[in-house]
């Protein structure tokens, strides 16, 4: 089978791009209701704006997701696995992080009023939501995701169909976002995490990440055979491609939670995680007259 896609190249990977209509139109719309509410915030309330660097971390949580399936990362992930890793550690562990910070539930609660803000609190406190967010299930859930899509039957089937795998990448999204809520949030959900069970949570994980590198780079031989029958006539031989991509998992998994690590480790020791010691009625008390204030103000400017 003839490779349709060129030698990967610096140029080609400026060049060669995929577009995905559902996809964009997916992050289109959550960047436009992102900054739909934080400009009702700063409009409502224009002494106490939605925090900048907050809207920076959510659309760049949302610039990642588009390079990874739309850029040449999305372009060459069934052809090269290194590639494929590239996508991997992008889409679990650095968009879901800067999406997170975003606070985008804390944002839509000062944005809208009842009965609307009701109901995402309720969702946000459900049973389901609660269990999902739980520590223990959240880091289960996260290395569950990155130890499985690593075998070469669910690999395989990745690669030999395209709605398997934007579910696979639907999975990693949600998997790393559930995993960093508690351990970056401070979205009103039910658990309030200490600063060390958070950084536990991250040591944890740390060594799923690094073992399914170490496999994947010390593998003898080619472990997903549809890399096999790419037709590629360029580039790394195939085990060199499967060995590249596990130094990748490998390395990019541990500079980002060493990262994340080292950040939780000097807010342990320099500073009380006031975060942590606030109580769920508090913050539903604030929310509450924060939105209260909010209305009177939009009161007086009808008046």
């Amino acid at each position: 089978m003839a490779d349709p896609l060129p030698p990967l190249t610096a140029a080609t990977a400026l060049r060669v791009w995929q577009f995905t209509p559902v996809v964009s139109a997916g992050l289109v719309a959550a960047a436009a209701a992102y900054l739909s509410g934080a400009w009702r915030v700063g409009r409502r309330h224009p002494a106490r704006p939605w925090p900048a660097w907050r809207t920076a971390a959510f659309l760049g949580g949302l610039a990642v997701i588009a390079l990874a399936t739309q850029s040449s990362i999305g372009a060459y992930d069934d052809v090269l696995f290194s590639v494929h890793m590239v996508q991997h550690v992008l889409l679990i562990m650095v968009a879901p992080p800067l999406l997170v910070l975003g606070r985008p539930v804390t944002l839509l609660l000062h944005a809208v009023g009842n009965p609307v803000h009701t109901w995402v609190k309720r969702a946000v406190r459900s049973p389901a939501l609660t269990a999902l967010t739980w520590p223990p299930v959240a880091t289960a859930g996260y290395c569950t995701a990155v130890v499985s899509t690593h075998t070469p039957p669910v690999m395989d089937l990745v690669l030999e169909s395209s709605a398997v795998h934007d579910g696979e990448h639907l999975l990693y999204l949600v998997a790393g976002y559930l995993f960093f809520l508690p351990v970056l949030g401070s979205e009103p959900i039910r658990w309030r995490v200490p600063v060390l069970a958070r950084f536990v949570m991250l040591l944890i994980v740390m060594p799923v990440d690094t073992a399914v590198g170490v496999v994947l780079m010390i593998a003898p031989h080619e472990l997903f055979l549809p890399y096999l029958r790419t037709g590629r006539a360029w580039g790394p031989s195939p085990v060199a491609d499967l060995h590249a991509g596990g130094i990748i998992m490998w390395v990019g998994s541990d500079l980002v939670m060493t990262a994340l690590a080292v950040g939780l480790a000097m807010l342990l020791v320099h500073g009380p995680d006031q975060a942590v010691r606030r109580r769920p009625e508090a913050d539903d008390a604030r929310l509450v007259a924060y939105n209260a204030y909010l209305a009177s103000l939009a009161s007086r400017e009808r008046t």
